[in-house]
């Protein structure tokens, strides 16, 4: 599997694209980013100086299917997940596939992360399907 990262720092406006990524790297990658510190820093920050929460993308660039994790306040965490899908509209009537279909989930732990994470990395899309819907 193929897969590409990127980076929000919360004092820079431009996402940092990491570019490929194996799979052996992703938890690493992970673990070795100062959650904290950003977290901090953006405590004691003028609003202007912030552009985003710190945020890890990750995705797997065969499939399309990719997570954005987003520290909010050392305890919480947002779980963003895209992949393809083919979605209902008009009742149901038609079909379409949206390449960028997006959910998320609010309220997550650390562990929660890295539980979304592993599924990614071990390709276990239906774990991500049904943890965020």
């Amino acid at each position: 599997m193929n897969f590409r990262a990127s980076f929000c720092d919360p004092f820079k406006p431009d996402i940092i694209e990491i570019g490929y990524i194996s799979k052996n790297e992703i938890m690493e990658k992970f673990e070795d980013i100062p959650w904290k510190e950003y977290l901090e820093k953006m405590k004691i920050a003028k609003q202007s100086e912030i552009h985003y929460s710190p945020s890890l993308e990750i995705e797997n660039k065969d499939n399309r299917n990719g997570l954005s994790v987003s520290a909010l306040d050392g305890i919480e965490w947002y779980i963003f997940y895209k992949r393809p899908k083919l979605v209902k509209k008009f009742f149901g009537l038609i079909e379409k596939m949206d390449n960028n279909y997006l959910t998320e989930i609010h309220g997550q732990t650390e562990n929660d992360v890295r539980n979304c994470l592993e599924a990614l990395i071990k390709n276990d899309l239906k774990f991500l399907e049904e943890k965020i819907k």
